[in-house]
């Protein structure tokens, strides 16, 4: 065996290694989801360039065991229309991107990117803004941003406005394939 870390004549374990596919953030709940968020890295633009598969992971607003299940089945193996997104960084400051749909035969909903403050703790994150006039209005107050979790790997958070306020909406993922 031997696989442990010796402090001061005893052995502690390895630490676990973190989540490196879409498959081990899906086994996450929303406060792990978060913890990892927090502790991600802000990712460079260009990183992201191309096509990159997408999976819904959690809906904090929903409470209920059973009702979280569902959604976590459906994003995994139900027909879920999202596929993912593709990005095209414009350079170190910013980029442009669109949503993939339906088996990737629709691309809606575009974005703009850019490195700004994340609304969920005193770090940076990319951004995500839906904020352009051919999105439809009900798209347009929708706010993404991500990190990355690992190469290859990005976790994402939706907020959406609720009440005269941004809320977290959905965890989603990121994975380049």
């Amino acid at each position: 065996m031997g696989q442990g870390l010796k402090t001061k004549g005893r052995v502690r374990a390895a630490a676990a290694p973190g989540p490196t596919t879409l498959n081990d953030l899906s086994a996450l709940s929303a406060g792990e989801l978060m913890q990892l968020y927090r502790a991600a890295k802000t990712p460079a633009i260009e990183d992201l360039d191309g096509r990159l598969k997408g999976r819904m992971l959690a809906v904090p607003l929903i409470k209920g065991k059973l009702v979280q299940g569902f959604v976590k089945h459906f994003a995994v193996d139900g027909p879920m229309p999202w596929q993912g997104k593709t990005f095209r960084s414009l350079g170190k400051q910013r980029g442009e991107g669109v949503n993939r749909l339906f088996g990737n035969r629709a691309s809606w909903y575009r974005f703009e990117t850019a490195i700004g403050p994340s609304r969920a703790g005193d770090f940076d994150a990319l951004q995500l803004d839906y904020d352009l006039e051919d999105n439809p209005p009900f798209i347009r107050p929708i706010k993404d941003e991500l990190r990355e979790v690992a190469p290859g790997l990005w976790l994402g958070l939706a907020y959406m406005r609720f009440g005269g306020r941004n809320r977290l909406g959905l965890f989603f993922g990121l994975a380049r394939t």
